[in-house]
């Protein structure tokens, strides 16, 4: 990266100013400012040389989020894909937030026995997931997903017909 550019990067620092309080400052030494539009695409780059160890798995990356998705015959490699993705991390300056890392074991609801490896050290697994704005379930339903729509839906719907009785009119003063 030339020096002008990684110049632009470096040197970041925080402070906290409260009620007429100031913190001392803190140099951040990695990472981009949460929130800014560089972020997404940084990240991007950065994590073109994140890939699976196994060539059945496959990993999504949107933003700054990552999603390693590993079919039944592969459930052998979680562990090992997880210590890549953590080594990954550590090479770049990153780390691998644990409690935000979450494992959804998605099966056929038709069979009547289900195998369920065991869930992995530190990792919480869950039975609904958040995708790109989309709950799915581990039966990989959107059910919950368009419940929860159809429920946001129906309460803006009540707080505009509250806030028309009170006087809210179409019409823009």
């Amino acid at each position: 990266m030339p020096d002008h550019a990684y110049n632009w990067f470096d040197g970041h620092a925080h402070r906290t100013v409260y009620a007429g309080e100031t913190s001392s400052t803190k140099k951040i030494t990695a990472s981009i400012i949460q929130g800014s539009s560089i972020g997404p695409a940084s990240y991007v780059i950065t994590s073109a040389d994140l890939t699976t160890t196994h060539p059945d798995n496959a990993m999504v990356k949107y933003a700054d989020d990552t999603y390693l998705i590993i079919p039944a015959s592969g459930v052998h490699t979680r562990a090992t894909q997880i210590n890549n993705i953590t080594t990954w991390a550590i090479r770049n300056n990153l780390t691998l937030n644990m409690a935000k890392t979450t494992e959804i074991v998605i099966y056929d609801s038709r069979r009547k026995q289900q195998h369920m490896p065991p869930p992995l050290p530190g990792i919480a697994r869950v039975d609904s997931l958040r995708v790109l704005g989309v709950t799915l379930t581990r039966r990989l339903s959107a059910s919950d997903h368009i419940r929860q729509v159809v429920g946001d839906c129906s309460q803006s719907l009540y707080a505009l017909r509250v806030l028309r009785h009170y006087g809210l009119t179409d019409v823009c003063p």
